[in-house]
């Protein structure tokens, strides 16, 4: 999910979160080594007979890229509430293009948050490319994908900190059966210009298909700053699919400690453009995904 994450979060009882950036490196190679040798498993990757797969509404991202050659644009607006004071922001934007087979290059356009009460600032949220590589399937047919992007410092200060933000994340789901489906985010938000400088976001999901086009979740979310204390939100909400490659969203998430947002409340609306630029495929990602 594209927008500001207020918060987010595992738990607590999770005390390996702490050593930071050095593991999920490490994770990291292990995946590239792992993936150097299933080279051939390239037609996991979505094609454009897949249906959409959005990164939002929830705060957690889809597990999978967007098809070689597609153009995805997710939008929307949020209404939330924090210390007194009430914010909409939109639109949320957040381009995403199929660069390669498992490929995807992706950046959050800034986002205005608007103060309509309350005696914070507003302005704009800072612009923030990022590559998205999928990394799956793993064993126990886990889609899992590695993400490093970065926010420039092109907003405000108040709304997005001081200087450049790098982020390392890895978004995973396991589709159960009749329908269910379990995913998840650990990321790694790194912010040398602030007091804390790294914050552990994690996030846990449950979904459930209730018919072909719709479905619904329920989400735990929490950021873990290496000096504080955590915010804790609990999400929830659902999309609909107009078409194979158009979807609309809604979402109401609940502050569960202080340090989070009071509530926050979104829709928004996705599209997926596919075909629009030739890239090489291999033979292998002809076939849909199962």
């Amino acid at each position: 999910m594209q927008e500001q994450k207020p918060a987010a979060i595992i738990a607590s009882t999770v005390p390996p979160f702490a050593c930071g950036v050095g593991k999920l490196a490490i994770v990291l190679l292990t995946l590239l080594v792992y993936h150097s040798t299933f080279t051939a498993k390239a037609d996991s990757c979505p094609t454009t007979k897949d249906e959409i797969s959005t990164d939002r509404p929830d705060v957690t991202n889809s597990s999978v890229v967007v098809p070689a050659g597609s153009l995805q644009s997710e939008n929307g607006v949020n209404l939330s509430a924090r210390d007194g004071s009430r914010f909409v922001d939109g639109t949320n934007t957040r381009w995403r293009a199929g660069i390669a087979n498992c490929l995807e290059f992706l950046v959050d356009v800034p986002t205005y948050f608007a103060n309509v009460r309350g005696g914070e600032g507003s302005g704009f949220s800072d612009v923030a490319p990022a590559l998205k590589w999928q990394i799956s399937p793993i064993p126990g047919k886990v889609d899992l994908s590695a993400v490093f992007g970065v926010a420039l410092p092109t907003g405000s200060a108040s709304i997005s900190g001081r200087g450049a933000q790098p982020y390392l994340q890895f978004p995973w789901s396991w589709e159960l059966r009749n329908g269910w489906g379990l995913s998840g985010m650990l990321t790694e938000f790194i912010r040398p210009s602030d007091r804390t400088r790294l914050t552990t976001e994690a996030t846990f999901v449950i979904e459930k298909k209730v018919t072909e086009r719709a479905s619904l979740f329920v989400e735990y979310v929490g950021d873990y700053p290496e000096n504080g204390s955590p915010a804790q939100l609990l999400n929830s909400g659902g999309v609909y699919r107009l078409t194979p490659n158009q979807q609309v969203d809604f979402h109401v998430a609940l502050g569960l400690n202080h340090n989070a947002p009071s509530y926050i409340v979104g829709v928004g609306y996705s599209v997926r453009f596919d075909e629009l630029f030739s890239v090489k495929r291999s033979s292998a990602s002809i076939a849909p995904r199962n």
